[in-house]
Order: C-alpha cells, then structure tokens, then sequence
C-alpha cells in the first residue's frame, strides 16, 4: 500500500534531460512510494518505444526548425511538448500501479479548477468530447510508470504541422499514432496558467491519496545516472534509427528527366537504393544510388551527398530532398 507521496517539478524543459529525469526516478522509486513528476519540453516531438519517427512526423521539417525528437520508453503515439503543455508522470512499485486512481488524479485537479473532465477508453481524457490529455504506460518488473500530456495552451499550429505525414510514400512497421480531436483547456478556462494546473495536480495527488505530500529535488538523484541517459536519449542513433525496415518511394520530373526512387530504410540508414530514370546520362542512376547508400536518412545529409553530383544533377536532386520534408 502507498504510504509516501512525493512531488518533483522541474524547471528545466530540454526533453532529453527531462526523459533521463524520469527513467531515474523509475529505477530508484521506493518501496510503498508513489511519486508525481511535474515537467515540460520545449518544442518537441516525442514518440513511443515501437515507433517510427519518420512514419509519425516531418523530421525534414523538425530538423530545419530546429525541433528536438526524443523516444521515450513507453508504448503509445507521438505527442507534440511546447511550454503550453505540462507533463505529468506517476511512478511506484508495480504492485502499487492503479490506474485509476492515477487518472482520478487528473479527474480532480480538474474539478477543482472548475473543469469537468472524464476518462475516455484506456488512455485519452476529455472535456467535452475534446482531448486534453493523452496517456501512456511503461509497466516493468520491479517499478512502473504512467505519464500523460496536459493541453493547457500549446501551439495547435505546430502540433499539427509536425505530426503530418512526410510527402513520401512510406511503408514501415512499427505502431501509427491515432489522430484525435485535441483542444486547449484554455478554450473553457481562458485564465488558466501552467503554475495553476501544477498546483491543482499537486493538490489532488494528496487527497485522491490521502496522504501529505513531500518535495523531491533533481539534486536529490544520481547525476551521473541522469548525464548517462540525457547523452543516450540525444543520440540521433536512438532516436531515428533504433526501429526496423522502412521502405520509402520518391518521384519527380526534372528538367533534364524523370527520376523514380525505390528506398530500403533500416536502422535510420539507406541500406538499399534503386533509382530510375530516363535522363540522358546512362549512369546517372548509378550515381544517385551511390550517393543515398549507407547516408543517414535525414534531409540534411541526403542534400549535402547529392549536392557533390556534377551540375545541374546534384543542384536539382539536394533541392528535390530538402522539399520533402521527410
């Protein structure tokens, strides 16, 4: 049974050091503790465990806008973090996972702001048939988390633009996200401030528990634990290229010929490129072939290996990729 609360709010908003944060807390979580971490990320897309980041959102895009992707460890879809949306993750034992109660958390913080919000299936929570909060589940042997986003006032522009599907055609295993209806709860409370939804979670934890509730700190966790995973979760590796076999059909005409590609994407590298192309120069698929194998499967990097392509072939082909969007 929990008989210790406590709470952990961070000011820090870099989404790999938030994630590490949380992965430590995960591990070192107390007998008969249930904990509350409180956190934002700051222009982010997060995607679960078993997906694929090119199948879920315009990495093109997020690269030139400078968008950070971070994979976290539980399952679920991709979410869109701006300093609009507050976080929310519950941490305890296994044997103390209740899910329920967890949500009711949610469910109260809500009430107590005025909001009448209710539980929709397994993981969404709405207020009005809209989604505010989308929930997700990592459950271990020894300890186990649930985590979940708050829509308070994030920019829905930006959700919706990097959350888009890329301009390619992609066929890839792995879980899509589930589209959904989402709105800000600014749009029943237009007052409502990210301090005063983290006081209300912080008020509700307490009572839906019954229980005092008590500070944690970051200084009060193993720094080395932290900078270990912040390091591992920045890794491009971890966070594109951890997930299978992606194949990938470009096409476009140009004004020296058409051009048709045929991409096997694994790991988040080209393993296996075909091109076609009635161009002129015989060769020219040949080329483009040796110019995609083995290069990241990034915007960025297909450019610049193309772009060393003799005049006008790698002008036209580096811009033909930057356009995609991937």
């Amino acid at each position: 049974m929990i008989q210790n609360l406590k709470v952990l709010c961070t000011d820090g908003t870099n989404p790999y050091e938030n994630l590490a944060v949380e992965e430590v807390l995960l591990d070192t979580v107390e007998a008969e503790t249930c904990i509350l971490y409180l956190w934002q990320n700051e222009n982010t897309v997060v995607i679960g465990q078993n997906q694929n980041a090119f199948l879920e959102c315009r990495t093109g895009l997020m690269e030139e806008e400078g968008v950070f992707l971070a994979r976290r460890k539980s399952g679920g879809g991709a979410v869109y973090h701006d300093l609009g949306n507050l976080n929310f993750t519950f941490l305890m034992p296994s044997e103390e996972y209740d899910l329920e109660k967890q949500l009711s958390v949610l469910l109260t913080a809500c009430r107590a702001l005025g909001l009448t919000a209710e539980q929709s299936g397994r993981n969404d929570v709405l207020i009005e048939g809209r989604k505010f909060s989308g929930n997700a589940f990592y459950r271990g042997k020894k300890n186990s988390y649930h985590h979940g986003t708050i829509l308070v006032r994030a920019d829905m522009e930006k959700l919706s633009r990097y959350l888009s599907p890329s301009k390619a055609k992609m066929e890839a295993k792995g879980v899509k996200s589930v589209k959904s209806r989402v709105v800000n709860l600014r749009e029943f409370l237009p007052t409502l401030t990210i301090e005063q939804m983290k006081n209300a979670m912080v008020e509700a934890f307490g009572e839906v528990y019954g229980l005092p509730v008590s500070q944690l700190s970051v200084d009060d966790l193993d720094k080395t634990a932290v900078k270990t995973l912040k390091t591992r979760n920045e890794q491009w590796d971890y966070n594109y290229g951890s997930k299978p076999l992606c194949n990938v059909t470009l096409e476009n005409r140009f004004p020296w010929g058409g051009m048709t590609f045929h991409l096997t994407v694994e790991e988040g590298r080209i393993t296996n490129a075909k091109v076609y192309s009635d161009a002129m120069e015989h060769d020219l698929p040949q080329k483009v072939e040796a110019c995609l194998i083995s290069q990241r499967f990034s915007v960025g990097d297909l450019s610049q290996s193309l772009s060393s392509l003799p005049l006008p072939y790698g002008e036209d082909l580096a811009e033909f990729f930057r356009q995609q969007e991937l």
